[in-house]
């Protein structure tokens, strides 16, 4: 059973930054894709991006492309997301998500993370 545990969230104002921290256990990681996503208050799970553990491969949604970057640390067996020139729009639950397969659909996430606010005040 694979364990997800997230950390970082929190209040920051445009054009901060912030960076998430998702701890993985329970399975061999190297076998698994960390997903993240994002859902704002009223709206549908959106895609962030995802990194391949083994080989570091990473896709981002355009409308992340260049402000997030998605890394991993293999002796701490945990993922990031770093988040850069934060907009209001960016404001949401973040989510991470892992499994064998690379996916940018939520449904083919089989393990997911408890969640953690995000707030960029404009």
């Amino acid at each position: 059973q694979v364990r997800l545990v997230e950390s970082g969230g929190g209040l920051v104002q445009a054009g901060g930054s912030l960076k998430l921290s998702c701890a993985f256990s329970g399975r061999t990681f190297g076998r698994y894709t960390m997903g993240w996503f994002r859902q704002a208050p009223g709206k549908e799970r959106e895609f962030v991006g995802f990194i391949s553990w083994l080989g570091g491969r990473t896709t981002y949604a355009d409308s992340v492309k260049g402000r997030f970057t998605i890394s991993v640390d293999d002796a701490k067996i945990t993922g990031y997301l770093q988040m850069n020139s934060l907009k209001p729009e960016d404001t949401a639950v973040y989510y991470c998500a892992a499994d064998p397969r690379l996916a940018v659909v939520s449904s083919e996430y089989e393990y997911w993370g408890q969640g953690t606010q995000v707030t960029v005040s404009s």
